[in-house]
């Protein structure tokens, strides 16, 4: 029954597609971030449905979509270098086999978000892959938010659609993806259009964003908690009433500690105490290991270069017997460990130009959403309201997945790269109705109309 309902849905998507194209590129957002092709046991996993939505999302864009108002961005063409250079370290990788499989993906989730910002042309379209990128992600989040409320959870137990440890469905990506949609579901509630304002909708926001806190309590991920302190930290920026929203912030604080699992209070207290973590322990050896390597290695070693590392870990943890404490060391080896960080990811696969390259494209983004708020948070015209807010929420959601990014190896997330998309097209499309040249052609005909038509020779005045 599951595969029939899956299989429906991806089929009505592709149909309508036929009538609107572009939802055909809303088609490929679902799909690359739910993948209902691994929910499915034989429908639709048994297809390439991905390669399926993007070749009708290009080929819709290219036979039926107006391009005039479409543009080419700076970091449209920094995303495109990027790819290539990543294809030029898969070539001459450390291992070629599993640097090929990681770039079987990797490239797919850049050149789509080179080509996403060449649809998103008005605001019914920012709105339609917003709200999509949300309620898809919001589907695996609310999932594990009821697993969260009836068994509490636990690191690598919380299982979502599917026992899968890739993609959305790992518990630290998805524990920073859930916290860096909260602004874009805020954003949806005060100024979406497609769905109109409610009690109902904004009832479903506070539902959805309640299940956004629990996801890094049941995956027990360290890297949600972080996010969220975060989100509080950001959210300063925008709330009307800054001291209500802290005192309200930790009451709920101090009244939620009591109900959280043990296992999740001792896990976020190696926060503090690293040393006593060998998982923590472990990443900062792996990282130390990767800035030795870059000295070598100075353009990369490809995909999955940190399978070539070996390493001694050394622990620490004190022990209580009365008034007698005791540090106990411990040595663990190990090798082929990964980054868990997207900073260390870029330094130890792409490189020096990689890394700088992937900053470029992170840091260009937070200046362009910055411009962009400043430039349009006082305007209250007719439908020039919605357009700051937008850039402050997915200014937040960069921020936010930017600290996640510093112990998650998330640097090719497609759903983040996603958002960056998003960025580039905002950054376009303002620019492009707030030009001049365009005010200049908005006004024409009303100077035109105006100007006083000469009258004949011998013409009376007036006819």
């Amino acid at each position: 029954m599951l595969d029939i309902a899956l299989a429906g849905f991806v089929s009505i998507l592709m149909a309508l597609g036929f009538r609107r194209p572009f939802i055909w590129v809303l088609a490929y957002l679902y799909i690359d971030i739910v993948a209902p092709q691994k929910i499915s046991y034989f429908l639709l996993a048994s297809l390439p449905v991905s390669l399926f939505a993007f070749t009708a999302a290009l080929g819709g864009w290219l036979m039926a979509d107006d391009k005039t108002d479409s543009r080419f961005t700076l970091r449209q063409a920094l995303i495109l270098l990027l790819l290539l250079y990543c294809g030029l370290t898969t070539l001459g990788a450390d291992f070629p086999e599993e640097a090929a499989a990681k770039w079987s993906w990797v490239w797919k989730a850049l050149v789509f978000a080179v080509f996403l910002p060449l649809t998103l042309r008005t605001r019914l379209r920012f709105e339609a892959a917003v709200l999509t990128m949300v309620l898809s992600a919001g589907s695996i989040i609310i999932t594990g938010a009821i697993k969260t409320l009836v068994t509490g959870g636990g690191y690598d137990q919380l299982h979502f659609f599917v026992n899968d440890n890739t993609g959305l469905y790992e518990s630290s990506i998805i524990s920073t993806v859930a916290i860096t949609i909260v602004p874009l579901i805020w954003w949806l509630v005060n100024h979406g259009t497609i769905y109109p304002r409610s009690p109902a909708v904004r009832l479903f926001a506070v539902a959805l964003t309640f299940a956004c806190l629990l996801i890094p309590v049941g995956t027990q991920a360290r890297t949600g908690l972080l996010c969220i302190g975060l989100l509080a930290v950001l959210s300063l920026r925008t709330v009307k009433r800054r001291f209500l929203y802290l005192g309200a912030m930790a009451g709920l604080a101090l009244v939620a500690i009591p109900f959280l699992p043990k296992t999740y209070t001792d896990r976020m207290s190696t926060i503090e105490n690293h040393e006593a973590d060998q998982s923590a322990s472990t990443r900062l050896v792996v990282w130390q290991w990767t800035i030795d390597y870059a000295k070598e290695h100075p353009l990369g070693g490809g995909f999955d270069a940190f399978r070539g590392n070996k390493l001694r870990i050394e622990t620490r943890s004190a022990q209580t017997d009365g008034t007698n404490t005791s540090v106990k060391v411990g040595a663990v080896v190990d090798s082929a460990r990964a980054y868990h960080s997207s900073y260390f990811e870029m330094l130890g696969e792409q490189g020096y130009p990689g890394l700088l390259l992937w900053l470029w494209i992170q840091a260009l983004g937070v200046w362009q959403m910055e411009r962009l708020r400043n430039r349009w948070k006082k305007r209250t015209g007719p439908g020039e309201q919605w357009q700051a807010p937008l850039a402050g929420a997915l200014q937040q959601a960069q921020v936010i997945y930017l600290l996640g990014a510093a112990f998650v190896g998330i640097a090719y997330q497609p759903f983040i790269l996603m958002l960056i998309a998003m960025q580039c097209a905002l950054w376009t499309y303002l620019r492009r109705i707030d030009s001049p040249a365009r005010a200049r052609l908005a006004r024409k005909p009303a100077m035109t109309a105006a100007k006083p038509v000469p009258r004949l020779a011998g013409e009376p005045a007036g006819s």
